[in-house]
């Protein structure tokens, strides 16, 4: 030492050069080497050259190169995700550029941008033969796939795994071994053959389909760790349906403050929603809303009222900019089903406005387009409607009933309300024909439906409907083009041609109308 802490630098061993530098050793691996990349920077994936200080400046050598990711996947596999590759800068272009030369070429990513360039070594490229699968949503592929022209070239084979899977024999069978098998792995407790069907139930719930199950194992397994956690805490030596159906209420209770302080409104008459009587132009509504790791349903009051004029429908939601396109698209649908069925003789004439009340955020999607048809008919033929029964579905313009989602939640979210102001064996909800096979409710409203306390009619189209909430018969065209007059078609009619009488003699001038 010249100082203390100072040593003056040895001599450089003379057989350095001949000193091998064994970048991969494959020698232990059984087959192809499969190699999974968690942080694929630019230096983890081509590879990087080492440096080391030497009197006030950086050296190398080629013992100093140092292998990525593709030299450890030569010859094999390589596995990325996207969001792991796509969030590092340069590792992209890079991959792409290893994979169309087909060689492996380490470079400093320094060089490019330094104005002076320092001698250093350069590897010689290496042949490079690798399949790399990379891990992401259907929506990066598709952005990939459209803006970038080396993906499509050099990504050709695209596997698309669906999300569900059968709820049959085989798929139970499945679901099962999975259970076991992530029971042993992590050493939970051994699960029941009742805690697994209360696990295949949850699976169909996620996904909702009672013929369906959901292979997006990570909501499974929270609730296998959870119903292990509470199985230990009773201190049982199995898992059994009570511990499960525990876990699943827990993760509820985490996530549902939002959904019980509604309710509250609801309750104290803060939101003003009816489950009782009858009243004309207004309809209970349901909607979902999502909070990222849970969903539930909102009944909302929707309400219609009609007058004089030729302004057609209008959609306060849409005049605010509460409205997203698809709701506008649903509102619209209105008037063409009005033109079909009522404007077979007479111009379609009348105005009208739809409001959602107390909403003060966006409204999207079409699922109250029937709702609001109803409201708008109840308004019109001057019949009220069940207050009791609250309503979902979409409309098309020959007035069938579509299906829409979140049929569990919208449901579910109903019978809250009226459970809390008290099951009268009226309360209801209509759904749509379609969406029966995705019903996959709590056990609680499983047991007021049997009980008669609460009740789901399923509909395939408006007529179906409008009686369930009026208790008058549709009403069917006869063969002169028009409706008997007791029925709601026929009332609608009879009002129709009214407002239409109405509008034609005010545009008259003063002295050519009747006089009253």
């Amino acid at each position: 030492e010249i100082l203390p802490g100072i040593k003056i630098p040895g001599q450089k061993p003379a057989f350095t050069s001949y000193q091998v530098n064994l970048l991969v050793d494959n020698s232990q691996t059984k087959g192809a080497p499969v190699v999974k990349e968690l942080n694929p920077i630019y230096q983890n994936l081509v590879g990087r050259q080492e440096h080391r200080p030497q009197f006030g400046s950086f050296v190398t050598d080629f013992t100093m190169i140092k292998a990525g990711a593709l030299h450890r996947a030569n010859g094999g596999y390589l596995l990325l995700q996207t969001n792991d590759l796509f969030t590092k800068y340069f590792s992209w272009s890079a991959l792409k550029r290893c994979l169309k030369n087909e060689t492996i070429q380490i470079e400093d990513l320094g060089e490019e941008f330094h104005f002076i360039s320092t001698p250093t070594s350069r590897p010689e490229p290496i042949p490079l033969a690798t399949k790399v699968i990379i891990i992401g949503s259907p929506y990066i592929y598709q952005l990939l796939y459209a803006w970038d022209e080396d993906f499509r070239k050099l990504f050709k084979v695209k596997s698309d795994f669906d999300y569900r899977l059968d709820r049959d024999k085989e798929g139970i069978k499945k679901y099962a071994a999975f259970i076991s098998r992530h029971c042993q792995d992590k050493k939970l407790l051994p699960f029941h053959r009742s805690a697994i069907a209360a696990v295949v139930e949850y699976g169909s719930r996620l996904v909702e389909d009672q013929t369906k199950l959901s292979s997006r194992f990570l909501y499974i397994v929270d609730i296998l760790e959870e119903a292990d956690h509470w199985a230990k805490t009773e201190q049982k030596t199995t898992v059994t349906a009570a511990e499960v159906k525990r876990a699943v209420e827990e993760k509820v209770y985490r996530s549902n403050r939002l959904e019980e302080r509604i309710r509250e409104m609801i309750e104290d008459g803060q939101i003003l929603l009816d489950d009782r009587g009858k009243v004309t132009g207004q309809v209970n509504g349901l909607s979902v809303i999502f909070l990222g790791d849970y969903a539930f349903g909102r009944p909302s009051r929707i309400t219609v009222r009609t007058f004089v004029g030729k302004k057609g429908i209008l959609d306060i939601e849409r005049e605010t900019k509460l409205g997203g396109p698809i709701h506008t698209k649903g509102v619209l649908i209105l008037n063409g089903f009005l033109g079909q069925r009522y404007a077979h003789t007479e111009p379609l004439t009348l105005s009208a406005s739809i409001c959602f009340e107390q909403s003060y955020e966006e409204v999207e999607g079409d699922s109250a387009s029937s709702t609001e048809l109803y409201g708008l008919l109840s308004s019109l033929s001057d019949l009220p409607v069940n207050q009791a029964i609250a309503v979902t579905g979409s409309v098309n313009q020959n007035g069938e009933i579509q299906p829409i989602g979140g049929v569990n939640e919208k449901v579910e979210g109903f019978f809250g309300v009226c459970k809390i102001k008290g099951l009268t064996g009226e309360q209801g909800v209509i759904i749509p024909r379609s969406n029966v096979k995705n019903l996959m409710l709590k056990e609680e409203v499983v047991e007021a439906i049997a009980n008669k306390k609460f009740h789901i009619w399923a509909v395939s189209n408006v007529d179906e409907g409008i009686e369930i909430l009026t208790g008058v018969p549709a009403g069917t065209l006869r063969p002169n083009k028009t409706y008997p007059s007791n029925t709601v078609n026929g009332r609608v009619a009879q009002r129709l041609a009214k407002l239409n009488a109405y509008y034609t003699e005010s545009q008259k001038p003063k002295h050519r109308r009747k006089k009253k």
